[in-house]
């Protein structure tokens, strides 16, 4: 089967994920709009303790954890596939084995994207800014990108492992106290020692601080050298997954076949 073949049935795949959403469009609003109420619920609450500069630190922080929301949106999709026997049913067709999960994965990055063009847009209503150039705040959605790519892999292995709907009830359980023991919210400096440690070296954090940095947004004070580093650490934490991940959910779709 030439490579050719595999990239035009993932594309199929991945015009059948974005019909879905475009017949069903309050799902893909709803991954939408529960970021940005999440953004201006922080934003306004605790502008107070912050002061009025408090956007500019707190949305790269949602804009990363927003990557991290989309774990669930893509185990949930593959999760509901498995259960419809639509995966089994793909399976069947004559068509590249790789493009099930690469379909998928290409439309839950579409789909990520468009989702941070709209926090980044609700971001820029309530007064953040970019100081940064063009060249550095593209990287930083670069950045932001990467991250979610790695999390669809993520998403896709755990969504053919579990199987099961209620498996993702689990994982949205996990996605919050992943997403708050970071650098996103909360100075580490106020935190217990080993806990600091662990929050500056959640892959999460990484990305935080190297989108604060490149957009030329403040951040927390740090001398550690995952802090010192994070621009280089945003780009291994997504790679180091992605080396994980693909070819453990690779192995599992062929071995449920």
């Amino acid at each position: 089967m030439s490579v050719r073949w595999a990239l035009a049935d993932t594309w199929t795949l991945t015009l059948r994920a974005l019909a879905h959403w475009a017949r069903q469009p309050f799902v893909a609003l709803a991954g939408f709009l529960f970021p940005v109420l999440v953004l201006v619920m922080f934003a306004y609450l605790l502008r107070g303790g912050y002061g009025d500069d408090y956007p500019e630190l707190l949305v790269p922080g949602m804009l990363a954890l927003t990557t991290v929301f989309g774990l669930e949106t893509t185990m949930t999709a593959i999760v509901t596939d498995a259960n419809r026997g639509i995966t089994d049913r793909l399976r069947s067709l004559p068509m590249a084995g790789s493009a099930v999960v690469s379909g998928r994965a290409l439309a839950d990055l579409l789909h990520a994207v468009a989702g941070l063009l709209v926090l980044m847009a609700v971001g820029w209503a309530i007064g953040w800014r970019i100081h940064g150039g063009v060249a550095d705040a593209l990287a930083a959605v670069g950045l932001l990108v990467l991250l979610r790519f790695a999390l669809i892999w993520m998403g896709v292995y755990l969504g053919l492992a579990a199987g099961k709907p209620e498996a993702v009830t689990a994982v949205q359980i996990l996605v919050w106290p992943l997403g708050f023991l970071s650098i996103a919210f909360t100075d580490p400096a106020s935190m217990p020692g080993w806990l600091a440690t662990v929050a500056e070296w959640n892959p999460l954090s990484s990305t935080v601080a190297a989108t604060r940095e490149l957009f030329g947004n403040p951040g927390w004070e740090s001398q550690s050298w995952i802090a010192e580093h994070a621009v280089l650490m945003a780009v291994v934490w997504p790679l180091v997954l992605t080396a994980i991940c693909f070819p453990l959910a690779v192995a599992r779709y062929r071995s449920a076949a």
